[in-house]
């Protein structure tokens, strides 16, 4: 029974054998193969009468590139020596038709009464694994890629967005791309407003080493004809990538020479030139190349580059777009804000803070002259609107009082009536606030303001001691409501003394009021700062006023008089006595008008 238990016992263990999934093969204590399963002949292309007897390293043992492996480096005959169990995933196999297989295997020592008789080797075909293994890593690596190109994307958005200064932007723009997307970076721009002109703008190499800032500064002109890869993507406004052989070639116009003297200087052998440009027009291009014997650029990196050229191109539009309006904002303004007269021993200064924003230069205007009867005139108003048609309007109500208030003499009131009556049929303006004055009195003093206020924050008074009122009498309704004609409202005249050496601010509620301010605690900030500068001169408390407040958000006027010390007026040697009806006080214009920053042209002609 022993004998036939033993002849089943063999025949399952060979039906076992035979019939794994996996490949198994059994050596000698030589490393010769005793036995080959019929997965193991399948796996590897081989019958088993060409296995059998031959050594399993020589026969089948191979490196990455097909090369045999030394002996001794062989972990599964090092089984036979150990007599440990091992395993690996990193050996490869030599089919019968001479491809590779890569194999994960265990090997276990033979054992035969403690004896060491050779090896059992069980392995798989690992090339599904490794193949998915492979493109995991090759997916994960392009996520990684994505992931950190995204990220410089939005780096790149937050340097764009964060200044409104171009060269500074296109600087540190530079700097970013430096060195993920290449070992330097430049930026040549056209010059607004001179056709043909460019300048580098910015160069930067990493830690801003070598000569990059000595290859900053004025190029050659464009031309006709060129092959340069800067006038490429200047008017094909398609990126240009530039190989070792495209650097070689020889610079055929100035410009093009100008180009290469980056690679002379930086190096580089390969480069991107991307077009940095809006719908409209191509604003300049940006250079970044790499060193690397063996560098490229992929399609993927290009289009990055071309994605963030085109980000910079929009937002260098933007601020040329918004230094044109600037410019002509208050190139208006300068225009429409006249010297001052100076009369007798008052003196008059003025300011005109343009708001941050372009956007928001407009409505606020002061103005001051002499009438026929000798009287002087103030004016502060604001036109509702912050852009360039409120610019518009404010020179419209501006033109249309000084004309009225000079036709005839009459009370402030008449005139605001007046003037309401001509917006309303005459003009398209919209709303206006305004105080309107008259600072009357002999020549020498005393002073008495007449003066009416259409919706305006009210004009404040300070005393030569620091004393403070705010003149809230004469208050009426907007302009441009047609109040007066329509429901029977009015401006009320007003009057108030001036005392010696006293100061009186006129202002637009810009001063006061802001986002994060209301109005009543903007005017209790003034009032305090007022009263401390009463001493200074009225430049100086001008100045000082805007400092302290330092009103942000709108645009601000401010038009301040002051009266001179009891005492001093006509034949007083301090002062030559002008006055009111003195020719001289009319051709003469006091040098505190100014916009902030710009000083006004100190005339009294007419703007």
């Amino acid at each position: 029974m022993r004998s036939t238990d033993g002849v089943l016992e063999i025949g399952f263990m060979r039906t076992v054998f035979d019939s794994l999934g996996a490949g198994v093969f059994v050596t000698d204590t030589a490393g010769l193969l005793t036995a080959c399963n019929p997965r193991a002949q399948e796996l590897l292309g081989r019958p088993l009468e060409q296995m059998l007897g031959r050594d399993m390293h020589d026969l089948m043992h191979r490196g990455p590139d097909g090369g045999t492996i030394p002996r001794e480096e062989c972990g599964l005959l090092a089984v036979l020596d150990s007599g440990r169990p091992a395993e690996g995933s990193e050996e490869l196999f030599l089919r019968g038709d001479g491809t590779l297989v890569p194999v994960i295997w265990a090997a276990t020592p033979l054992r035969v009464e403690g004896r060491t008789e050779g090896a059992v080797v069980v392995f798989h075909d690992f090339s599904l694994h490794r193949d998915a293994a492979e493109q995991t890593a090759a997916y994960l690596a392009a996520l990684e890629g994505l992931t950190a190109r995204l990220t410089m994307v939005a780096e790149v958005s937050t340097v764009l967005i964060s200044t409104l200064e171009t060269p500074e932007m296109l600087n540190r723009l530079a700097g970013l791309l430096v060195p993920d997307m290449g070992d330097w970076a430049a930026i040549d721009v056209r010059t607004p407003g001179r056709a043909g002109e460019m300048r580098r703008m910015a160069v930067r190499t990493p830690g801003d080493r070598g000569p990059a800032e000595a290859l900053t500064g004025p190029l050659p002109p464009l031309t006709e004809s060129t092959r340069s890869a800067v006038v490429r993507a200047l008017r094909g406004g398609e990126p240009v990538v530039l190989d070792a052989a495209d650097l070689a070639e020889r610079p055929d116009s100035p410009l093009a020479l100008a180009h290469r003297e980056l690679f002379d200087r930086l190096g580089g052998t390969c480069a991107v030139v991307v077009p940095l440009h809006t719908r409209r027009q191509v604003l300049g291009v940006l250079t970044v190349a790499r060193l690397g014997p063996d560098s490229s650029y992929s399609d993927a990196e290009v289009f990055v580059l071309a994605d963030i050229a085109r980000r910079a191109g929009l937002v260098m539009e933007a601020a040329e777009l918004f230094e044109q309006q600037r410019h002509v904002a208050e190139t208006m303004q300068r225009q429409l804000l006249t010297p001052l007269p100076q009369v007798d021993h008052l003196t008059l200064a003025a300011r005109y803070r343009p708001a941050e924003s372009a956007a928001e230069i407009g409505g606020d205007w002061y103005d001051s002259f002499l009438l026929g009867d000798g009287a002087l005139t103030m004016v502060i108003g604001d036109v509702v609107g912050h852009d360039l048609k409120a610019a518009a309007h404010m020179a419209e109500v501006r033109n249309m009082l000084r004309a009225l208030a000079w036709d005839r003499t009459e009370p402030p009131s008449l005139i605001m009536r007046r003037l309401d009556e001509a917006m309303t049929h005459t003009s398209d303006a919209p709303m206006a606030t305004c105080v309107f004055a008259r600072v009357e009195g002999a020549e020498g003093g005393p002073w008495e303001l007449h003066w009416v206020n259409a919706g305006h924050p009210p004009p404040l008074l300070v005393t030569a001691d620091g004393d403070t009122r705010f003149l809230e009498a004469g208050h009426g309704p907007l302009l441009g409501l047609s109040s007066a004609l329509h429901m029977g409202l009015g401006w009320p005249d007003a009057r108030a003394e001036l005392p010696p050496r006293s100061t009186l601010l006129l202002y637009t509620d810009g001063l006061v009021e802001s986002r994060t301010r209301d109005i009543e605690a903007g005017l209790a900030l003034l009032r305090r700062h007022a009263a401390a500068l009463a001493h200074h001169d009225v430049e100086d408390f001008l100045d000082e006023l805007l400092a302290r407040i330092d009103p942000s958000g709108d645009d601000v006027a401010l038009l301040v008089l002051r009266t001179p010390p009891e005492g001093v007026g006509a034949g007083d040697d301090e002062a030559p006595p002008q006055h009111a009806h003195s020719p001289a006080a009319a051709n003469r214009g006091a040098p505190g008008s100014r916009i902030e920053g710009t000083p006004v042209r100190d005339t009294s002609e007419p703007a």
